[in-house]
């Protein structure tokens, strides 16, 4: 270690004192000094001892903690302080580390927390339907399957289950596509309200039950807008499912479009059962469920909005959700319009 101009002085005093000390006891034996003499010799030779300790001590925390302070990144200025400012500096920092590791674990934690939780939704999840399908087997092994009636339904709500369960690997397959970084939309111009029409088409058969109409609202004739065509199909399909699940014998849904600016705004609307404030914070969340023996009953997987928010964040878009208990509820987002010259990213975030 390189020493310092004080290391060589302090060294010299060091040494100066202790040859001083000796000299001093040699010459009071060799001259026979009378003890008077001799004692404030050996006091003066103390007081030389003394001080170089001194300027030790204090040269020893004044240097050699700051180049400590610098090891650990956090280099107090010393000069001028005292010793118990100085125990007080490494105090609060290692109260900032502290501070720091803990919300460190807190986040790991958090992360843990989510992975339990998602695990133990998707064993639920895929258990409910295998479940039944061993069981309208077994049944059916037994001697069910001699009777026509009762084997045509079990082996259909086997199917069902079956087709269940495809759906949800389905879904967590493009949930886990759409969280991917390095996922690419084709943003191009295609005709929203086709696709809408043709979202009501595909999702007809699920309104004969309860006799719910699908009604396109609003904006009338071509509208040409910017996005993936695909994308945005899965999600006027997700959010018109849903407001078919939780709609209301003999209720409609509506999906309604409104021109702003360079954009244009869609809305999914029912006069359904409509959403508890309590819910709103977690309803984009993982297989988060309102109503849950109702929703697996009617076959939803609890990732059908998760996929929505996925997505039109891709869009660079939001969608938002205002819904009144016992009235209904409206999902809306934006698309910009093909018209106007808004150019996206590979991620679908528009360029400036």
């Amino acid at each position: 270690m390189k020493l310092d101009k004080p290391d060589y002085f302090l060294i010299l005093v060091c040494i100066a004192s202790a040859l001083s000390g000796f000299a001093i006891l040699w010459v009071s034996t060799y001259f026979e000094l009378s003890l008077i003499v001799s004692l404030g010799l050996f006091i003066l030779c103390g007081c030389l001892l003394f001080i170089s300790l001194t300027l030790g001590i204090r040269h020893f925390f004044e240097v050699r903690l700051d180049n400590i302070f610098k090891i650990v990144q956090t280099p107090p200025k010393l000069e001028g302080k005292k010793l118990s400012d100085l125990f007080t500096e490494a105090e609060d920092y290692v109260d900032r580390i502290s501070a720091d590791k803990q919300e460190e674990i807190k986040a790991l934690q958090s992360q843990e927390n989510f992975r339990r939780e998602f695990i133990g939704n998707l064993s639920h999840e895929l258990k409910t339907p295998a479940f039944s399908i061993q069981g309208y087997i077994e049944t059916l092994i037994a001697g069910a399957a001699e009777d026509l009636e009762m084997r045509d339904n079990f082996l259909e709500r086997a199917r069902r289950a079956t087709d269940r369960m495809i759906q949800l690997l389905e879904d967590l397959d493009n949930l886990s596509s759409l969280e991917n970084p390095q996922l690419a939309i084709e943003i191009r111009p295609f005709n929203l309200t086709e696709l809408i029409q043709e979202t009501f088409e595909s999702l007809h058969w699920m309104t004969k039950e309860k006799n719910i109409s699908l009604l396109l609202g609003g904006e009338y004739g071509p509208t040409m807008v910017n996005g993936d065509k695909k994308r945005i199909s899965q999600v006027l399909v997700n959010l018109t499912k849903n407001s078919i699940l939780y709609g209301t014998q003999d209720g409609q849904t509506n999906i309604s479009l409104t021109a702003i600016e360079d954009f244009m705004l869609i809305e999914v609307k029912d006069n359904g059962i409509g959403i508890d404030p309590k819910h709103w914070h977690r309803l984009f969340e993982r297989f988060y469920r309102v109503e849950q023996s109702r929703n697996r009953h009617e076959g939803g997987t609890g990732l059908g909005l998760a996929i929505v928010k996925h997505i039109l964040e891709l869009h660079g878009q939001t969608i938002t959700m205002r819904s009144t208990v016992g009235e209904g509820s409206t999902f809306s987002f934006c698309l910009p319009k093909a018209d106007k010259s808004i150019t996206l990213s590979s991620k679908g975030v528009p360029i400036k």
